[in-house]
């Protein structure tokens, strides 16, 4: 059932809320093996929440929440539908280094965009892609 407003109502965009944070839900086949993963590869600190069915991934103001699905196809097969996160990041190649010592899947080495970042795109064991990326050059405050 979709929300619906009175009649007379018009819709306010940015009305006093704000979205504070975002958090992707991830549903993957074996936690600890993905957990691992976020650990190595994104610095991750982990929680198990719910042993056995949910396990939080933080790294710095991001959580990876990991919900156990072993039934249900993995990300790897979606195609480009397993994007997940651009995470910008304040060191793209040093987060390189440690995916590739972690034995990391690689999908593209850090290279510079024509649109001010540097990036690099990785896959998880269960196929979600990321990007992460960090400006060439310093942004400039708003």
């Amino acid at each position: 059932m979709r929300a619906q407003l009175p009649d007379d109502a018009e819709p306010r965009h940015n009305a006093g809320m704000r979205i504070t944070a975002s958090n992707p839900v991830l549903a993957v086949h074996d936690l600890e093996v993905s957990g691992a993963w976020y650990r190595d590869v994104l610095g991750c600190e982990l929680d198990d929440v719910a042993p056995g069915d949910w396990r939080f991934c933080r790294a710095g103001d991001v959580m990876f929440m990991l919900g156990r699905c072993p039934d249900v196809p993995p990300a790897s097969e979606l195609g480009d539908h397993s994007y997940v996160a651009y995470l910008n990041v304040d060191d793209v190649d040093a987060f390189y280094r440690r995916a590739v010592a972690a034995g990391a899947e690689v999908r593209d080495a850090p290279h510079d965009k024509p649109w001010g970042m540097r990036e690099l795109a990785l896959r998880s064991p269960d196929g979600h892609r990321f990007m992460l990326g960090q400006p060439i050059q310093p942004v400039k405050p708003v």
